[in-house]
């Protein structure tokens, strides 16, 4: 998954005095870059907002699904906008989808803020085309492939049953918080193949949060801030990461996980040390926000839909006898037979539509229906308009798993993004789902504390207070 880790929310008041502030440090770079001036010749409809402002914070100031709709309904599936700084034009037609991000991937190249470069490393396989990019996605894909994960499975459930008795143990947990715990010991172990000591771990953990507070802040190096304490962290991050890297070569064992994987790379593939950390940085930012979020979903809509959760529970609870039966732990063979559970997970995503967007660049001028795209405007793919378009889903803002009784329609479902630059951890984010949920429903029961209902976008839309609840274990019924 392409990853922006969600930042403290903020009060709005101070939220839009940064987003204004932004604004226009971006437009003063975009003019500088010289992007096209008032020359609208067959550009797409719609509009540009105010004078520097744009419509950043009509985006940004609410409910994301109501921004996009509105524009659609009245440009069309292409229109332009100004979002920080930057002329765009937002795309909800499938097939223009699959040409900007598939067809004619070529032309419109991944783009992100430098300080996100920075914080992630500039070698990492997002901010890259062409070889160098397809030789590490592929790398990284050969990690996250079924048969590289089957073997990972025993390790997710010992992590999944550790985790279970604390939360039973505590009086009120906040779910997103400890999905997310969940979620960085998977990245952990796919990316070094093994559990870290408790030392290395927690050193790694450590750093990698002082990171993830600073990467959504404002990129403003000054003592104090939380990009300076971001960047301090990173340095240092990037200098464990070398020793380790180091430690596993000097021992003539590359181990298993993504790490092994670019270390037992022949003489003239090999990696620099620098390449090699980034990489790892990048996948556990990867996997760590976007699959706690929606975890967080899952038990919300579980929790929110009793028929469904019985349901679940059922096919849970063959696959626990069967495991009984025969004296073992889960399989990767039982998360093959869990169909109602794998809706159930397909619907979180296309309901929750994590990621509503992704951000691509022009690199010349382009044409597509008819409009033409200068060169260096963003183009975003809607995810979550697609997802949510009567068209391809009938009454989408229900909660339905049996809709992918039948696959969708071609691009019009793409949770994990489409093309060269899909996230390669899908069938990851699966199996450890499937995982907890198998445990989570034959053993535990729980109740949401307080409201239930309500939205937070920071940036990443989950459920308000991060869906708190109690635990209980079902034989103290």
């Amino acid at each position: 998954m392409s990853v922006l880790p969600q930042p403290p929310f903020l009060p709005l008041i101070p939220a839009v005095f940064l987003l204004l502030l932004l604004t226009i440090v971006c437009n003063f770079i975009s003019r500088r870059r010289g992007f096209p001036k008032n020359d609208n010749r067959q550009l797409p409809p719609g509009s540009m907002g105010w004078p520097y402002i744009g419509e950043t914070l009509s985006l940004y100031t609410q409910n994301p699904n109501n921004f996009f709709s509105k524009r659609q309904k009245r440009y069309g599936k292409i229109f332009k906008s100004h979002i920080l700084g930057c002329p765009c034009v937002m795309i909800s037609s499938p097939e223009v989808a699959k040409t900007v991000l598939v067809t004619r991937s070529h032309l419109f190249k991944p783009t992100y803020p430098t300080s996100k470069e920075m914080m992630i490393g500039p070698e990492a396989v997002f901010f890259h085309q062409g070889s160098y990019h397809s030789h590490l996605k592929k790398l990284i894909q050969s990690s996250f492939l079924p048969s590289a994960i089957k073997g990972s499975v025993p390790k997710i459930e010992s992590i999944v049953l550790d985790l279970l008795p604390a939360w039973e143990h505590s009086k009120v947990i906040n779910t997103l918080h400890e999905m997310k715990k969940y979620s960085y010991q998977v990245a952990i172990l796919s990316v070094f193949g093994k559990k870290l000591d408790v030392d290395e771990m927690e050193g790694v953990k450590h750093l990698y949060q002082c990171i993830e507070k600073g990467y959504n802040s404002m990129p403003l190096d000054l003592p104090g801030t939380p990009f300076n304490k971001a960047m301090k962290a990173r340095k240092l991050l990037n200098e464990k990461l070398r020793k380790m890297i180091e430690k596993r070569r000097d021992s003539g064992q590359h181990g298993r996980g993504l790490l092994g994987v670019l270390l037992g790379l022949k003489e003239n593939d090999q990696l620099t040390d620098s390449q090699i950390a980034d990489n790892i940085i990048g996948v556990i930012f990867a996997a760590h926000d976007t699959t706690a979020s929606v975890l967080t979903w899952l038990l919300k809509y579980l929790h929110d839909n009793p028929h469904l959760l019985d349901a679940v529970k059922i096919e849970q609870e063959k696959v626990r006898c069967k495991r009984l039966e025969m004296d073992r732990g889960i399989t990767w063979e039982d998360t093959r037979s869990m169909p109602l559970t794998t809706r159930v997970f397909q619907e979180t995503l296309r309901t929750a539509s994590i990621l509503s967007f992704t951000f691509r660049e022009a690199v010349e001028d382009v044409e597509i229906e008819g409009y033409r795209i200068p060169c260096g405007w963003k183009v975003l793919p809607l995810f979550r308009t697609l997802h949510y378009c009567a068209d391809f889903f009938q009454n989408p803002e229900k909660f339905d798993p049996s809709r992918f009784e039948v696959a969708p329609r071609a691009n019009t479902y793409m949770p994990f993004g489409n093309g060269v630059h899909s996230c390669p951890g899908s069938e990851l984010a699966k199996v450890e789902t499937l995982i907890l949920i198998h445990h989570l429903t034959t053993s535990y029961k729980w109740d949401v504390v307080g409201e239930s209902n309500g939205i937070q976008y920071g940036p990443f839309p989950v459920p308000k207070q991060g869906l708190p609840i109690k635990l209980h274990r079902i034989s103290e019924i």
